[in-house]
């Protein structure tokens, strides 16, 4: 099973069961009664989420990885070898992340939460027109993470 597939499996699950912790906000109504969903990235009353070394060493690689590509994405001339090179990078990540790392369940929630935010970026680096727009999601979910995950010394990205 993919990074991807394992991700959404849990993701998933977690909705299902209510988000062990995680905000859920109705996003609309339709007209057989089903109320959609939307699961929220929350800090934990106030503070951020704790981290594990897995963590913490899978997004610093994500980071350097993205960080290391950033002027060729953002002056838009990474060709679209680099953005598989990059995507690849990332997702290989992930994938040790989800595999090792080791967090409470209400951690666990919103950090699936910001792995999802990434691997949206991956497809859509994958995909051709959107390679762009990908990378920036990263570095939005990378944001994202560096403010609700407590990993002493992490640094947004200048972008």
């Amino acid at each position: 099973m993919t990074s991807k597939n394992r991700l959404l499996s849990v993701l998933l699950a977690t909705m299902i069961a209510g988000g062990a912790g995680t905000a859920m906000a109705a996003a609309g109504h339709s007209h057989d009664g089903h109320a959609a969903t939307t699961v929220e990235l929350t800090l934990k009353n106030g503070k951020k989420w704790p981290t594990d070394e897995a963590l913490r060493h899978g997004m610093g690689e994500i980071r350097s990885a993205v960080a290391a590509t950033l002027k060729p994405i953002h002056k838009n001339t990474l060709d679209p070898a680099g953005y598989q090179a990059l995507a690849a990078r990332i997702e290989g990540q992930v994938d040790v992340i989800v595999k090792d790392c080791r967090l409470p369940d209400a951690a666990d929630a919103q950090l699936h939460l910001v792995l999802a935010r990434i691997l949206e970026g991956v497809e859509a680096m994958k995909a051709g027109p959107g390679r762009r727009d990908g990378a920036v999601g990263v570095v939005q979910a990378l944001d994202a993470y560096g403010k609700h995950f407590d990993h002493t010394g992490w640094k947004p990205l200048a972008h």
